[in-house]
């Protein structure tokens, strides 16, 4: 959950890219990057940001006020619209609550059927890598669900490495993770578990939580994201 990739969500201030205190707040799951442009969607053949752009104006909104409303700085809304910014899961939950929206939409919207199947050899990883206070980070992910229309939930393969990066989310919405293999760390709230392959853990994502690898190894995990967004 592969083209060129280019770099991970979390803004990067050595790049001139504004921060605000909310644009900090992201884990690895849901931690920024910057990438070159990702198409999402064969049907319309528009990329992440231009669905993005598209949704904001077809409701009148200016970026100031999508901004107002996230807390994710214009000038960081402006980078992903132009699909030089990939926007995290997190900041996608966040638009699409503020767009009145699912965020599976921005990823792809998907076609009307019953059934969606996506075989082993069809999945796509994207990757995500950054650098924040020296502390380097990274993960691949691969969508499961991408050709379902109207997701309730957003599945996917998430390859998390070794980081010493300890920046929490918070967004609304839960979330459910099983451990495919390795250990990671999840922290939410002041609690803190060591998971395991065969581990599974399940939380409310409205209270600040951490996801990350919880050795010097890679760890892999199925991670499925529910949002209350329409």
């Amino acid at each position: 959950m592969k083209k060129k990739t280019a770099k991970s969500i979390l803004t990067v201030e050595r790049e001139g890219t504004c921060r605000s205190k909310e644009d900090e707040s992201e884990d690895l799951l849901t931690a920024p990057a910057h990438t070159g442009p990702v198409k999402t969607g064969k049907r319309t053949g528009s990329s992440l940001g231009q669905r993005i752009k598209t949704a904001r104006e077809d409701r009148g909104l200016t970026l100031k006020d999508i901004s107002s409303r996230i807390g994710i700085t214009e000038k960081t809304l402006k980078l992903i619209e132009s699909d030089d910014l990939t926007p995290p899961l997190g900041q996608l939950i966040k638009l699409g609550k503020a767009l009145d929206m699912k965020m599976g939409y921005f990823i792809s919207p998907g076609v009307d059927k019953p059934m969606a199947v996506v075989r082993r050899y069809q999945r796509r990883p994207i990757a995500r890598h950054g650098e924040k206070r020296s502390a380097k980070f990274g993960y691949t992910y691969e969508s499961l669900a991408p050709e379902k229309a109207n997701r309730a939930m957003e599945p996917f393969i998430v390859t998390l490495l070794p980081t010493d990066a300890d920046e929490s989310s918070i967004h609304d919405g839960q979330e459910f993770i099983f451990v495919l293999d390795g250990k990671i760390k999840v922290q939410v709230g002041n609690h803190v578990e060591l998971l395991s392959s065969g581990d599974a853990v399940y939380y409310d994502s409205n209270r600040p939580h951490v996801v990350k690898a919880g050795s010097q190894k890679q760890a892999t995990i199925l991670a499925v994201i529910y949002t209350e967004s329409k």
